[in-house]
């Protein structure tokens, strides 16, 4: 599976929980509130205020962690 952006907080987190170490290490530590279910990826680092580059990189991060890229489903 990989990871983009547009998946919420809640499904990105399901694929493994210890993604969580990469949200709080880019300043994102309310990850099991009740706007994890609908909020994507995205929307919430908008609300904490972190930089859409940073969005991207955090992806990167966690589509690595996951091995994302060499095991990826482009249907998601």
């Amino acid at each position: 599976m990989k990871i983009n952006k547009n998946m919420t907080v809640t499904e990105i987190l399901n694929v493994d929980p210890m993604i969580s170490n990469i949200h709080t290490g880019h300043g994102m530590s309310c990850l099991f509130c009740g706007a994890a279910v609908h909020e994507t990826l995205e929307q919430a680092c908008r609300v904490h205020g972190i930089p859409a580059d940073q969005v991207d990189l955090m992806v990167a991060q966690i589509n690595d962690f996951i091995g994302g890229p060499e095991n990826a489903d482009e249907s998601c």
